[in-house]
């Protein structure tokens, strides 16, 4: 039986796309390591990053924009992001783990297991490669608009990020269906 483990990262941040994988492990080749990825340092993420790609059956990193967050809500956008993890595997799993309380409607089994991703090994590699994968998006954003300082709260609302929008606006990558973000939104009518 192919089972994959599906998760996301990225549904409290202000800014960007919620990124998930669907991951189906090789039995014969176990990657030790293996966990939720917020329990494992970003070095150590890395590692397995390149580790569950090399020794993976399969696996896929897809995404929903910010674009289709504001348009659908972050709910039905990660849900519509897992259903293209999952088909965009190159293997066909009989079941899906989600890490999490809802699955996509994806046409094979599903199941949602809460704390899945440190249960789970298919959802804690799944974990590893949507953290990696949006922490990279984030960097780039960086790079693009150092004075939000998006590397560093990974585009989370804090001081820090609010006291940015205050100061230089809202980027286009802002989800402006958001709260802080929509509030400016309406203060500035943007």
């Amino acid at each position: 039986m192919l089972v994959a483990g599906v998760d996301e990262a990225g549904r409290g941040p202000l800014i960007g796309s919620v990124v998930t994988a669907a991951v189906i492990l090789n039995p014969e080749q176990p990657i030790a390591g293996l966990n939720d990825s917020k329990k494992l340092s970003e070095k150590k993420r890395e590692l397995l990053f390149a580790q569950i790609q090399q020794h993976a059956l399969a696996w896929c990193i897809a995404e929903a924009t910010h674009e289709e967050i504001d348009q659908f809500n972050i709910l039905q956008a990660t849900m519509l992001a897992m259903k293209r993890a999952i088909e965009g595997l190159r293997i066909t799993p009989s079941t899906a783990l989600i890490d999490g309380n809802r699955c996509p409607d994806t046409g094979i089994s599903c199941r949602a297991i809460v704390g899945g991703d440190a249960l789970e090994q298919n959802i804690g590699a799944a974990s590893i490669l949507a953290k990696v994968t949006r922490d990279r998006q984030l960097q780039e954003l960086d790079r693009q608009y150092p004075q939000y300082g998006l590397a560093k709260h990974k585009g989370y609302p804090t001081k820090a990020h609010l006291e940015a929008i205050a100061l230089h606006g809202i980027l286009p990558e802002h989800r402006r269906s958001y709260g802080p973000v929509k509030k400016y939104c309406e203060a500035t009518s943007v």
